[in-house]
């Protein structure tokens, strides 16, 4: 009888401490001691101590800094919901910041508890995201989150060893390789300390089988509809009418966040630049032809040849003449710095607004090393998955507003560039040729503007005229292009 008591009183014991410990962060368990001689049986401690050791913990799972002085995000999507177990690396939630999109991946194995926010709440960096419950009987790390992004400013990184040496990745950088069974010795890491980037991985994809923007589906047209004959003398059935709705829509307001919230800080910030404008036509004449015949030589190798790798290339030559235009000015008005890698901004339409991507160092790379840049950023932006590496860092920029129309625009300078340029429409135009004879010329128009605070209109004036001698005479381009890094380090390893 009094075994079974003492059974009943640990039982008891057991189920309240049990209890206790569920609503405990971070707490060793502590085991109650009682000097009653039946309870220091060996057999009744040993089934204390199991009971207490299938107790969770529970961690608060919080939302560390994503980089770019970001201290609040949009959330977009929840991948999970309470109750669900979920692992490391597992996806937890999607957020917006007003440079791009991330996706949170969890750092523990365990049960999801508590969801701290809603669909379209703002979440705080330092705040916590969710509660997970992990197991007991394993030992819980500083909590820190893992990002999915190219620029996460986290000094924490996973390391792998190969072959004594040492290689540098986030844990979600090592998924994505292991997805798509890419060893990571083979990726050259472009990051801090050779560490590898989400954007390293995606270029090695991208080598190997071309990034290619998805085609477009073909609309076929309805068959023809058979004409029935009808006898004369047959009055005409006139159409039904489609009946005018009433209008019952309703005001509503939303806050301003994400994409929009970071046009509207850009913008804030462009008011306070004096602009210059400069318009000018280009004729494309000879260009056009050069594109329709290597189009089919870039496609051959899974490219998709615009336009722009052109513009930019052009640009690119233009501005080592007048390099005045890929500089920034301090926000003291004190010193001008000029920037000596070429990173040129490529306004870009989305469903989620304007995004303006990067391509970096434009002036060591070829015209087709340019499209297959573009080629990947325009299918990263069209699934919204640019990181914030490839929307940071621009020097220079153009908008391709023609793509959707005009031929004119007034393009807004984003701080801290001091220049850029907005591309209009290509129209078929008559021209006088050398001889007055009327021809059929390719005209595109160009709107540039300048900070005029440390650009005059005639440094303006020069660029744009040797900007458009590239584009009118693309052989001349050969004259001026230099031969990439890479090259040269290959020819002296030989």
């Amino acid at each position: 009888k009094s075994v079974l008591e003492t059974a009943s009183v640990l039982t008891a014991v057991c189920v309240h401490h049990y209890k206790c410990r569920s609503s405990t962060h971070f707490l060793k368990p502590e085991y109650p001691t009682f000097n009653k001689p039946s309870l220091q049986l060996n057999k009744q401690s040993r089934f204390f101590r199991t009971c207490t050791a299938v107790n969770g913990q529970i961690v608060q799972f919080k939302l560390s800094d994503i980089g770019e002085g970001i201290m609040e995000v949009h959330v977009k999507e929840w991948y999970v919901k309470v109750g669900d177990t979920v692992s490391q690396f597992d996806s937890i939630c999607e957020v917006q910041s007003d440079k791009a999109s991330v996706t949170i991946t969890s750092r523990y194995d365990g049960v999801v508890r508590k969801i701290y926010y809603n669909v379209d709440d703002t979440a705080y960096v330092g705040k916590p995201l969710i509660d997970i419950e992990t197991e007991a009987v394993r030992a819980v790390v500083p909590e820190q989150d893992v990002v999915e992004a190219p620029a996460v400013l986290n000094e924490e990184h996973t390391h792998q060893e190969i072959k004594g040496q040492k290689i540098l990745a986030t844990p979600a950088v090592r998924r994505l390789a292991m997805e798509n069974n890419i060893k990571l010795s083979e990726v050259v890491g472009t990051g801090k300390d050779e560490r590898i980037l989400k954007e390293d991985i995606l270029n090695y994809l991208a080598k190997q089988t071309g990034a290619i923007l998805p085609p477009s589906p073909e609309i076929s047209p309805p068959p023809p509809e058979p004409v029935q004959s009808k006898p004369k003398g047959t009055p005409p059935v006139p159409k039904p009418i489609t009946p005018t709705l009433a209008f019952t829509g309703k005001d509503r307001t939303e806050p301003v966040k994400g994409i929009q919230k970071s046009m509207v800080k850009t913008m804030t910030a462009a008011l306070k630049i004096p602009h210059f404008g400069y318009c000018d036509e280009v004729d494309l004449t000879r260009l056009v032809k050069l594109r329709k015949e290597l189009k089919v030589v870039t496609e051959d190798r899974g490219i998709k040849l615009s336009f722009m790798p052109f513009f930019l290339k052009a640009a690119s030559l233009g501005l080592l003449q007048y390099p005045i235009l890929n500089a920034s000015l301090d926000e003291n008005c004190q010193f001008v710095t000029y920037k000596a890698s070429h990173n040129i901004g490529i306004a870009m339409d989305t469903q989620q607004g304007l995004i303006v991507p990067v391509v970096k160092n434009v002036q060591v790379l070829s015209v087709f090393e340019i499209a297959a840049e573009l080629n990947r950023l325009q299918t990263l932006g069209s699934a919204n998955q640019l990181g914030t590496n490839d929307l940071t860092g621009g020097t220079f920029a153009l908008s391709n507003i023609g793509t959707i129309g005009g031929t004119y625009a007034k393009p807004v300078i984003l701080p801290p560039e001091v220049a850029i340029g907005a591309i209009g429409k290509i129209q078929v135009l008559p021209r006088f040729n050398d001889k007055g004879e009327v021809i059929k010329a390719q005209i595109m128009n160009v709107s540039w503007s300048a900070d005029h605070r440390i650009i005059d209109g005639a440094t303006m004036a020069r660029f744009s005229n040797l900007w458009k001698s590239y584009l009118e005479n693309p052989a001349s381009m050969l004259l001026d292009l230099k031969q990439p890094a890479h090259l040269d380090t290959f020819k002296n390893r030989k």
